[in-house]
């Protein structure tokens, strides 16, 4: 069987930079994944020969191509998508698994989504060093926002990770939809006697979102997730039980 391709799927931006970072965030993982192999790396069960993965970029809104559409360029290998959202809510429930059925695809696994994960809070807690965060600053966790209660709920289970990784609490915060919004959650942190309050995004890549978090009030914001060691190892990670997934039913 031949090794199945890893199709990295994102939201899509506006912003170059955000679709800049998605890119080397793929060419990071196309570049472990071929080290890797090529080392000699047990891959799959596959030997050292094994062909080295093609990894493709595809985006759910904003811009393109499309998920169906990089799945049928890829139609002559077996495919695995990883949905590259730090919750699971539409995207991931909804516009992945049409995607994949619009393109008719003989054999596609989906992972789950990147996040909640401790590998992606182990990374928000360096973002917030970087940013001039201490221990005794307050902090807000700033997701994007869902009106999907699972989504929310994956939001809430990422900020207990990211408390438990700085030690103190973090206030749960959304920059679209839901309740309550960063601004308000700063001002009453600030009203509550915080001396220092800092942004913990949890974004994935720069984009409107993020920019909008520099206008909230705090007195540092941190970088988003982006492309980090622990966060290649995660899509490797679950691009490689998928892929094990395929060649078992293959196999059957």
């Amino acid at each position: 069987m031949n090794t199945p391709a890893l199709i990295l799927v994102a939201h899509g931006t506006r912003s170059a930079r955000g679709v800049e970072m998605i890119a080397a965030l793929a060419e990071a993982v196309a570049r472990e994944l071929g080290a890797q192999t090529g080392a000699g790396a047990p891959f799959g069960g596959a030997s050292a020969s094994s062909e080295v993965p093609r990894v493709r970029t595809a985006f759910v809104d904003v811009l393109g191509p499309s998920p169906s559409e990089v799945l049928c360029d890829v139609d002559d290998v077996p495919a695995v998508v990883v949905p590259a959202f730090l919750a699971s809510g539409y995207h991931v429930y909804q516009d992945v698994p049409r995607e994949v059925a619009a393109s008719a695809h003989g054999a596609v696994a989906v992972t789950r989504a990147m996040g909640p994960d401790p590998a992606l809070a182990a990374v928000m807690r360096m973002r917030l060093r970087a940013a001039g965060w201490r221990p005794g600053d307050a902090v807000v966790f700033a997701a994007a926002g869902s009106s999907d209660a699972r989504a929310r709920r994956d939001v809430r289970r990422a900020a207990g990770l990211l408390a438990e990784q700085i030690a103190a609490p973090v206030r749960v915060a959304y920059i679209a939809t839901g309740e309550p919004k960063v601004p308000e959650v700063v001002a009453e942190l600030r009203a509550a006697g915080a001396q220092r309050v800092f942004i913990a995004s949890y974004l994935l890549a720069h984009g409107l979102f993020h920019e909008r978090l520099h206008g909230a009030g705090a007195d540092g914001v941190a970088e988003p997730i982006g492309v980090h060691p622990a966060i290649v190892r995660l899509l490797i990670d679950r691009y490689r039980i998928a892929a094990g997934t395929l060649r078992t039913v293959r196999a059957a």
